[in-house]
């Protein structure tokens, strides 16, 4: 799998995705709900592809790998710091309540249409917990735990 041409494809997709989620018009509040993922009861899932391009443009993570908790590009202000990034499921998440009927439709339809793209491609699937495919990546050496110093709790 071609990372540039996959980011090329997702890029695309997440132009439309994200212009659907604006005409939705969800508030965010900076909560950081969204990355404290054991805190609020929900897991983030990500394809093979996804992660391809999340691993290879995000920053250094913000703080160590946990086991599912927490997601590790959010900063101590609770900030994504891998905003550009993001994989699907972080760009149609919202914790605003007049949104949350819109987001599982939003999530089918546009899931729809990268396991469609995946699958013309030839990508591997691999839908899975983003700290599966980052604990893969680590084991890979293609991640690594920010330095003490720069690792960071969220408030």
């Amino acid at each position: 799998m071609n990372v540039d041409e996959v980011r090329e494809a997702l890029a695309i997709l997440y132009a439309e995705l994200d212009a659907a989620v604006a005409e939705a018009a969800p508030v965010c509040r900076l909560s950081g709900r969204c990355c404290r993922f054991e805190e609020y009861g929900h897991a983030l899932f990500l394809s093979a592809p996804e992660a391809a391009v999340l691993l290879a443009d995000a920053p250094p993570p913000s703080r160590p790998l946990d086991d599912g908790e927490t997601c590790p590009w959010q900063d101590a202000s609770g900030r994504c710091t891998a905003r550009a990034a993001r994989p699907l499921g972080c760009r149609v998440y919202f914790c605003d309540p007049a949104y949350e009927g819109k987001a599982p439709e939003l999530t089918e339809r546009f899931l729809a249409r990268l396991k469609a793209l995946a699958a013309a491609r030839g990508w591997p699937w691999d839908y899975a917990p983003l700290h599966r495919h980052l604990r893969e990546a680590a084991a890979r050496g293609a991640f690594a735990d920010p330095p003490p110093a720069a690792a960071e709790t969220p408030r």
